[in-house]
């Protein structure tokens, strides 16, 4: 695979409170995620270096988008955070490769900058324990 910009995102769904995916691209100005792995220190006294061994995986995201009031757009996904505690899809699919993971959210924070912005920045976390995986698309 050659390399590739982050340019043309086909895929940035997350599920809505009923479990529907709704395609927010339009809204999402940029994102963060990461897949970090545990690590547990094992280091014997007789050694001169780390020794560590692989643990557990996880996976966090936030999104970051502009407000958009519009039916089942961003507003309609990310409203019911505070009032719901269900997971909720969240696939990103780029340059034919897709991640997929059962996400919590945990705030729905909406920022109004003093130029008039009306963002928001949605934090998200691994909720079911399945090893976050990317696939061919």
């Amino acid at each position: 695979m050659a390399k590739q910009s982050g340019l043309g995102w086909s895929v940035c769904s997350v599920d809505d409170s009923a479990g529907a995916p709704q395609d927010i691209r339009n809204d999402v100005t940029n994102l963060e995620f990461a897949t970090p792995r545990a690590v547990q220190d094992v280091t014997g006294i007789d050694k001169s270096a780390m020794e560590r061994l692989l643990l557990l995986a996880d996976f966090s995201i936030t999104l970051n988008g502009v407000a958009n009031y519009a039916e089942n757009m961003s507003h309609d996904v990310f409203k019911t955070v505070p009032s719901t505690s269900v997971a909720r899809t969240t696939t990103l699919t780029v340059s034919g490769q897709t991640l997929a993971n059962e996400c919590l959210y945990t705030d729905y924070p909406l920022s109004r900058s003093d130029s008039g912005e009306l963002t928001w920045a949605v934090p998200g976390v691994l909720a079911d324990g399945v090893v976050p995986v990317w696939s061919a698309a």
